[in-house]
């Protein structure tokens, strides 16, 4: 049974007074080095086509962060592998915070427990920062489609003989796992399409290409309020705030423990100065909490919650953890 990643938040604020005290002790080891950075531009890196839900958060960071340390920061968008290709290339980066990674579950938490000969270690080759946001997946259908509901479309599933089709942002995200998971949920007759990130993934859901999406309601959002897709079901524990009148899948379908949720995070080389990633960590908390950017994040389905980089740490571990017992359990293998 997959768990609630938003179960530990409680844990982890507890820890938040020691883990700050630390985090604010290890930053005055070296006040020089921090107030000098940066040197020059930063790049955020992101795994995954513009257009998703981590691209939109990490472009939303990029202009505030540009702003309080006075350096541009440029979105860098490295597509494929699940993310892979943008964690390897940030892992062997120069290790002096001008080159982050914003990455996603599937790179960080997924990739290290179903692909085979990856070119980087999550754990030794990056350090984490901050939390950028957590998000529910929205299973949206075209604007056109027949089905109104959650229902609707799994009997579709069964009555057709080719059954239908689901996009993913990639083999082994977390869209695969919710793809995945409701085919076995309802035992239809689903056909995987995997796509080098949200963006081309909702673009054939707007075309029509593709039947249904498990996608970061942030990047579903508009074309949801537009009219032009629908948004069936949600795929977290609970109804998201900004659409309370959608079901949960576990809701719509009976199926108690559906409950797969996307986190975006900010990442460094390995080796990178202590004093630096305080840094940044407490500029991106910083960014999250201003009303504009929390206002807007929350109005699309985002639960932003601040941690120290202890926090984040532990958080990680926590969810790579989780991955790695939902892999065994469900014997999904990357494509």
């Amino acid at each position: 049974m997959i768990g609630n990643i938003s179960s530990g938040f409680e844990t982890l604020r507890k820890l938040g007074g020691a883990v700050l005290l630390s985090a604010g002790l290890v930053g005055l080891a070296s006040p020089g080095l921090a107030q000098t950075y940066p040197a020059r531009n930063i790049t955020f890196v992101v795994g995954y086509a513009a257009g998703g839900t981590g691209d939109v958060i990490a472009r939303l960071v990029a202009q505030k962060l540009s702003e309080s340390l006075g350096k541009s920061v440029v979105v860098e968008n490295r597509a494929g592998a699940s993310g892979g290709i943008a964690a390897s290339g940030v892992a062997r980066a120069e290790p002096d915070g001008h080159t982050i990674l914003v990455g996603q579950s599937a790179e960080i938490a997924i990739n290290p427990h179903l692909l085979k000969g990856l070119n980087y270690n999550p754990d030794k080759d990056l350090m984490p920062i901050s939390l950028g946001a957590v998000v529910p997946l929205g299973l949206v259908v075209p604007g056109k489609t027949p089905y109104s509901t959650l229902a609707e479309l799994v009997a579709g599933a069964k009555s057709s003989q080719k059954g239908l089709s689901y996009a993913t942002a990639g083999a082994g995200t977390p869209s695969h796992f919710a793809g995945e998971l409701l085919k076995l949920k309802t035992q239809s007759n689903l056909t995987h399409v995997p796509y080098k990130g949200a963006g081309p993934a909702l673009n054939d859901i707007l075309g029509g290409h593709v039947d249904m999406y498990f996608s970061g309601l942030p990047a579903a959002m508009p074309n949801v309020r537009s009219g032009n897709m629908k948004l069936l079901a949600v795929s977290s524990e609970k109804r998201s705030a900004s659409a309370p009148d959608v079901p949960t899948v576990a809701e719509a379908i009976n199926a108690p423990g559906f409950d797969i949720t996307l986190w975006i995070g900010f990442f460094a080389p390995r080796g990178t100065p202590n004093e630096i990633v305080t840094r940044l960590n407490e500029e991106i908390n910083k960014i999250l909490v201003q009303p504009d950017i929390k206002e807007r994040l929350l109005s699309e389905g985002a639960d932003v919650t601040p941690m120290s980089v202890e926090q984040f740490s532990i958080f990680v571990k926590t969810e790579s953890e989780k991955y790695a017992q939902v892999a065994k359990q469900t014997g999904l293998k990357a494509e």
